[in-house]
């Protein structure tokens, strides 16, 4: 080999080690997005013994905070106890009592409210999650 080729060899190497393949993206920057929920989102004929709404997120959130908003009250279910989020911190739950036959649309996060944080103080985007009781 020559020794050109051993330099090139080197210098690509140690380019490679200063720049990685991840494209640089900074994740404690990017704004924290709802991954899933339960009830599912536009979901028909909820279970009538669900007793609780949760939501999931990419990545951790900031304990102690949260905006779950209606954007009307009547469609926005009756809460029987404090939110609070599972150990490992991507999982928040509202403890409620659902009614049969309503369809409920709860907001997470809104343009105007966005106590939704990750634990670097990202609020998360805005979600809607709508979804229905069963009449039985």
């Amino acid at each position: 080999m020559t020794r050109r080729f051993l330099i090139s060899t080197l210098v690509v190497l140690v380019l490679a080690l200063c720049f990685p393949l991840s494209g640089g993206a900074d994740d404690s920057k990017s704004p924290p997005k709802v991954i899933s929920t339960h009830p599912q989102n536009n979901a028909a004929d909820v279970d009538p013994s669900v007793s609780k709404i949760t939501v999931t997120f990419d990545k951790a959130m900031m304990d102690k905070s949260w905006s779950w908003s209606y954007e009307n009250k009547e469609s926005f279910p009756p809460v029987t106890g404090e939110p609070f989020y599972t150990d490992n911190g991507t999982t928040c739950v509202l403890p409620v009592k659902l009614d049969l036959g309503m369809r409920y649309v709860i907001w997470i996060n809104t343009a105007r409210f966005k106590n939704f944080k990750d634990k670097s103080g990202n609020p998360a985007i805005p979600y809607k999650l709508t979804f229905s009781k069963s009449q039985q």
